[in-house]
């Protein structure tokens, strides 16, 4: 059976020595966050999540949602108890605002528990996330009322969220949405049509759930410029906040999906439902796009998170499997064959999965951090720099980390054999539910485009400008110290391959757009890999100097041995990328459709 322990031991390295976590005590709610009480949460987070979530992940599974004639859903058995235990606990409202009853502490924190909760249990856990992106779309675009009415309830766990964007007649065109909206006498909305793909759109969990839905008023402008965004709660919610009538709301369907089987993907079928505008006329994109940026964040935390969950087990089957003698000659002489950590192709492989994820891990602490700093700082120009930041690196984390997390689990499946392809182990599961990432909340492809059409551009550049300084600066300031040369001269060629691919765009995209479609997914990885190296950079500076200062251990031997590797056998790809992205979409753009 699988196993699962969350890294702690990582997550407090990052925050308190890579991060320094409390040079941030000036923003809102960082100051109750001090060090023991980081430590308690993420103790008390790995708890949860080894015990209570993890051994419900094959649970869910097998068992998945089952839909009964008269719509409602039924989750797997011990579901509701642990989501009870989540929603008492507090859980989902760790980085809520007090005022609507959450502990207002830092997102950073909370991305670090949401990494634990999605690789014990990842269908389980998006219940609360997408109740929590549900929320924050509420709190900046809903009005005093709607506050007032659904984020306590849904803060405390009482009711959870969703978001209804898909259709089936459009994904990512959501200009081609047909459910209508019909504004009544009293204000309200009469929202009907059909939405496809819901993630926990009908459940036994909790008891309202609070649906977000893009939906088109009658007289909109066409195209995505016509569409709005309202809340229509699956029961009408009384002046005293106690749970009316069933609103015109039901599950058709539970989606048949490769993985994922513990989360209720639902045909949703709006018939006159009942629902409240969100925000402007035909400003619904505005704020499902708070919602959508918060989802594509948790999602390049659920690559991370199950690269890991499948890195620990293959790990521990390769110390264990018994296959061969070492090439240098038998390593376990009183058995009949060594276990397969010997064989160098297989530390290859481990330790390239092991390389993404801790730099991964950095990478989502890094950009929580500028959220948080984005979202509660009082500094216009600390805001603008922070949310330069999140825009430019959410497609990379989400895009990035999703795909190198799935092609990381099928690595480690790879590690069993012919076990690995069989259920019982549980690595097909973790094949299986994590390539959903790759596809929902904006497919990868799509995240790549925006980087390259939207986000480079944006403000002349001056985000990816930014960055680029950034990284530069680190380099000079480190570069003569011969300890971190290994670390310095990598990441500098890194970064100008980086660069190169920057300037070609801007020279060869403009008259040529295909150009930039055809560069877009390569972009991604190379900055993707080049955000990646500086973490490595970073991480191994501190460990560095905390071995010098007489604070060595196995834990930071170990953390600049896997550094070293990703500088030597994965960072190197940069150069691949740069030279795909410089040869242009002649050849790609060539053959005739019909040819395919």
């Amino acid at each position: 059976m699988p196993i699962y322990k969350a890294p702690v031991e990582d997550v407090q390295f990052l925050l308190n020595d890579v991060f320094q976590i409390d040079r941030y005590d000036n923003l809102p709610g960082f100051s109750d966050a001090s060090a023991d009480v980081r430590e308690a949460i993420l103790g008390e987070a790995a708890k949860l999540s080894e015990e209570v979530l993890q051994p419900l992940n094959r649970v869910g599974d097998l068992e998945g949602c089952i839909r009964h004639d008269d719509g409602s859903v039924t989750t797997p058995k011990g579901f509701r108890e642990a989501y009870r235990q989540v929603a008492e606990g507090g859980w989902l409202g760790l980085s809520a605002p007090t005022e609507y009853g959450g502990q207002g502490l830092p997102m950073t924190l909370s991305q670090s528990v949401t990494e634990f909760l999605s690789s014990a249990n990842m269908a389980f856990s998006m219940y609360g996330g997408l109740t929590m992106g549900a929320t924050a779309a509420l709190l900046v675009h809903g009005s005093a009322e709607q506050k007032s009415t659904y984020v306590p309830k849904m803060v405390a766990g009482e009711w959870t969220g969703t978001m209804n964007l898909t259709e089936p007649q459009c994904g990512t065109d959501l200009g081609l949405i047909r459910t209508k909206a019909v504004k009544q006498g009293d204000g309200s909305y009469k929202i009907s049509g059909t939405k496809i793909f819901i993630s926990a759109g009908e459940h036994d969990l909790a008891s309202n759930i609070i649906h977000l839905v893009l939906a088109r008023i009658e007289g909109a402008p066409s195209g995505i410029k016509g569409i709005s965004l309202f809340v229509v709660p699956k029961f009408l919610v009384n002046a005293d906040g106690s749970l009316g009538q069933r609103n015109g709301v039901s599950c058709g369907s539970i989606e048949h999906k490769m993985g994922i089987h513990g989360n209720s993907t639902c045909v949703m079928n709006y018939d006159g439902a009942t629902g409240w505008l969100v925000g402007g006329e035909n400003k619904g994109m505005q704020a499902m796009f708070v919602m959508m940026n918060e989802a594509r964040l948790g999602v390049g935390v659920q690559g991370l998170a199950q690269s890991e969950v499948a890195y620990q087990n293959a790990a521990a089957y390769a110390r264990d499997r018994l296959q061969g003698r070492a090439l240098s000659g038998p390593q376990e002489k009183d058995k009949p064959a060594d276990p397969i950590i010997v064989h160098p192709d297989v530390r290859r492989t481990l330790l390239t999965i092991r390389a993404f994820n801790e730099a991964a891990r950095a990478m989502v602490v890094w950009t929580s951090l500028k959220s948080d700093v984005a979202h509660r700082s009082s500094d216009p120009k600390d805001r603008e720099a922070a949310d330069d930041h999140m825009g430019l690196m959410t497609p990379v984390l989400k895009g990035y980390l999703t795909e190198t997390g799935f092609a990381n689990a099928v690595q480690a499946q790879q590690m069993y054999g012919g076990h690995g392809y069989i259920a019982e182990q549980g690595m097909e599961q973790f094949v299986r539910d994590a390539r959903i990432a790759m596809i929902y909340e904006g497919a990868n492809g799509i995240q790549a485009l925006d980087l390259v059409g939207r986000k480079l551009p944006r403000d002349g550049g001056r985000a990816v400008m930014a960055f680029f300084g950034e990284v530069g600066s680190f380099a000079r300031e480190h570069g003569g110290d011969e300890a971190m040369k290994p670390f310095v001269a990598p990441l500098s060629t890194a970064l100008g391959h980086l660069q190169q691919a920057t300037t070609w765009l801007m020279q060869n995209a403009m008259m040529k757009p295909d150009n930039a479609g055809a560069a877009a997914t390569d972009y991604m990885h190379l900055f993707g890999l080049v955000t990646l190296g500086y973490m490595w950079a970073k991480m191994a500076k501190v460990a560095q100097d905390k071995i010098a200062g007489g604070g060595a251990t196995a834990y930071l031997s170990t953390k600049l041995v896997t550094g070293r590797f990703f500088m030597e056998r994965v960072l190197p790809a940069t150069s691949t990328h740069l030279a795909r992205i410089q040869s242009g979409s002649a050849t790609i753009m060539e053959l005739a459709a019909d040819a395919f």
